[in-house]
Formats: structure tokens, sequence, C-alpha cells
């Protein structure tokens, strides 16, 4: 008989890595991934929101730090050299940092020994540009699907999202447990922009996450397939969260 394995993921809106001290320390941010320890964290706000959107976490320092790797997904945001002539050697003449960590701020991060069989990102309906991106894992000998979303604004426009998102999965994926995480940008509970949820996935109940100096609001969640337990879930609030970013980190303990 096989032992159930765990999974712990987080969820993260690191506004850039800059913090409520309005210093932009992305060494911080991940200081305050090592204190979660999660196996795999989405991350919103990840990339410069200007110019070539360059990743807000340098990945020299990911690298350097150890502890993760970014998942690839093959997609560059528009830059300066594809504008004008002479673009490319502008960016190098200016010292213009120009890869990013994923797709229009949201990315994944997993643990060195995840292995990663399957990557996309996902353009979302909406006025201003939007995305999703999913990475298809596999961790302790299981199959483990990751959504990580930062939805809009507009409760309209993120009930169009979120139906484009489970839309997508059903029928351009192969069936596997999958979980949402990211800011949900939702205050209410129960609102009609989740809706579309019920029925094959349960809320992690993490708790209130913004703002981070007096969290009142459950913006970020973790959303997941009813085929998986969720054994423990909450907010991380350490002090060096509080400072790091206007958002708490939030993480679930899953039973694959």
């Amino acid at each position: 008989m096989s032992v159930p394995a765990t999974v712990t993921v987080a969820s993260y809106n690191m506004r850039k890595a800059i913090g409520t001290d309005r210093k932009r320390r992305p060494d911080r941010v991940l200081h305050v991934l090592q204190e979660i320890d999660a196996d795999i964290v989405a991350l919103q706000e990840a990339d410069k929101r200007f110019g070539t959107r360059a990743s807000a976490v340098p990945h020299e320092l990911i690298d350097g730090h150890g502890l993760y790797k970014p998942v690839e997904f093959g997609v560059s945001h528009s830059r300066l050299a594809h504008a004008i002539p002479f673009g490319e050697r502008i960016e190098s003449r200016l010292g213009l940092a120009t890869r990013n960590l994923g797709w229009h701020g949201n990315a994944i991060l997993v643990k060195r020994d995840v292995e990663i069989t399957g990557t996309e990102a996902l353009h979302l309906p909406t006025f201003e540009p939007r995305g999703a991106v999913v990475a298809e894992l596999r961790i302790g000998g299981r199959d483990l699907r990751i959504v990580g979303m930062h939805l809009d604004l507009s409760g309209l426009w993120r009930k169009r999202q979120v139906r484009a998102i489970l839309d997508h999965i059903r029928h351009c994926h192969r069936p596997m447990p999958t979980v949402l995480m990211g800011d949900t940008n939702e205050w209410r509970p129960r609102a009609q922009s989740l809706a579309e949820l019920d029925g094959h996935y349960r809320f992690a109940a993490t708790g209130p996450s913004f703002h981070s100096r007096r969290p009142v609001a459950a913006l970020d969640r973790i959303i997941v397939d009813k085929k998986l337990k969720i054994d423990a879930c909450g907010v991380h609030s350490s002090s060096e969260a509080r400072k790091a970013s206007d958002h708490l980190p939030i993480w679930a303990r899953l039973v694959l």
C-alpha cells in the first residue's frame, strides 16, 4: 500500500519586492519564503511594472539562495528592443535587466527536487494585460498541477477570468489534481466571481492576508481540487513578512 505524500504550497503577492517601508528588498522576499519552506510557491507582482518588466527578484539572487528554481514559461514581455532600431544594443549599453520571472507578474518557484513536466502561460480576458501560469509537476511520485493567477479589480472580469482558466484546463489538459493560487482581489468570501469553482474545488481557510500591517481581507486564496485533502493551512505573519510586502503570504499543506 502506498504511503500518502504531503506537499506544502504557498501564495505570495510580493508587491515587486517593495516593502511597507517603501524599500525594494528582493533578498527580504527570499528570506520570507525560506521561513515558510513550501515546496511550491506561486508569486504575484513578481516583475517590475514598467520598462522591460524584468524580475523584481534577480535570477542570480534566486540561484545563489539555492532553495528554489523558477519554472520557465518561455514567454517574454514587449521590450524596448522590439520597438526601436538598435534597441538591443541600447539595452545592453544601459545595462538594463530584461529577463522576467514569469508572465504578467505571475511566477512559480519550486524546490530543486520537484520535477517540472509541463508549463503554459495563459492570456486572460480583461481591459488591461493579465495572465495566469500553469505548471504540471511531479512530487513524491505523484502528479500535481499548479495555476498561479492575479485576478482583475473588476468583479465582472474576475468572473470571466476564472471561467477562462477552468475552461482551458478542462479542454486542454489531461485530468490531474489541480491547485489554483493567487491574489483574487475578491473581498467577499462567496462572491459570484468565485462561484464557478463550486462543486470541484474547496477553499483553504488560510485567513486574512491584506493589509500586512493589519490583515482584514482574505484577498489571497489557495483553491484546492476536492481530490486533495487539506491537512493544515494558514497565513505566515512573521515580523519579516509584515515588512516585505503589503500582503502576507498564505500556505497550505496538502495530502496527495
